[in-house]
Order: C-alpha cells, then structure tokens, then sequence
C-alpha cells in the first residue's frame, strides 16, 4: 500500500491547507486556521475539484475528532496512559459549574470514582496534592488519575460530559 498522499499550502492571513488524496482517490483537505478552528472538507467522487461537504469546527472539537480518529494520539486532555490501565487527564472547572466557589472534598470525586485529584492548575501556577478543603473556582484545571471509567466518573461530577 502506497504512502498517503499529502500536500500543504499556506494560506496568508488565514493559515494552512492541507489536502490529502486517499488510496481510494478521494480528495479530503483541512484548512487549520490561525485561531485554532479547523475546516474540513470532502470533494465530489467524480470531480475532485467540487466540494460536496464542508463542516468548520473549534479547535477543541477537532482535537477531539483528532482523539476518535488516532486514540493513541496525547491529546491535550489526556496525559498519561500505563500499562496498568490508568489514565491522568486534565478536566476543567467551568466558570458556571455548580462547584465553582466550593471545596473538593463536596465533590466526594474520590470516594464515588475512585480517582484522584493530584494537582490543581490555576491561571499560572500550579497546586500540588489539594486537600479535600481546596476551594474550586471556575477555570481551575484539575489533573485527575484513575481508571479510564473513574477519570470519566470524575469528569461527570465536575460537570463535562
């Protein structure tokens, strides 16, 4: 099987445009725009040069497209993954969460998921080990370890799907 055919070209102002040509001949191009957003693109069968789809998303849902399509792939949420099966991920407090202003010991994170939290990141600096009368505030980024089902455990009491 041939290598994939890929070929990218700058577009001033607005970023890059990579095309990529399948082994199947179908024309698929992406454009990564400055702002982090992506559009994706799928041309016609029978002409290549015809867009028959094209779907813009945030950087954050095409890193996680990126995540679906290449699961081994770090994402920025996933840090760490052993052969024990433990993950470390990094889950945000949104600014409207009902955690915000509360301490994490409410959360009861621990003892309902098994996860741990093991450091809080908050705007430039970073809290190691926050015991359970650590107050929460929106934005704060918490490093939970874990099973993949206790970090995902985590993540729906923290309010992320």
């Amino acid at each position: 099987m041939s290598a994939p055919r890929l070929r990218a070209t700058p577009l001033p102002g607005i970023g890059v445009q990579y095309d990529l040509v399948t082994r199947e001949d179908r024309h698929l191009s992406v454009v990564a725009h400055r702002d982090g957003g992506r559009t994706v693109s799928v041309y016609q069968a029978d002409d290549p040069d015809s867009c028959a789809q094209s779907l813009r998303l945030t950087g954050a849902e095409a890193g996680a497209l990126i995540d679906t399509l290449k699961p081994s792939h770090h994402s920025a949420s996933l840090l760490y993954t052993t052969d024990l099966g433990l993950v470390a991920e990094r889950i945000e407090v949104a600014a409207g969460s009902r955690w915000n202003g509360r301490v994490l010991g409410e959360t009861r994170m621990r003892t309902e998921t098994g996860a741990s939290v093991v450091a809080v990141l908050r705007r430039t600096e970073a809290i190691p080990s926050p015991a359970p009368d650590f107050r929460l505030i929106g934005g704060d980024t918490l490093i939970v370890i874990g099973t993949r089902e206790g970090v995902d455990a985590a993540a729906a009491i923290l309010g992320r799907e």
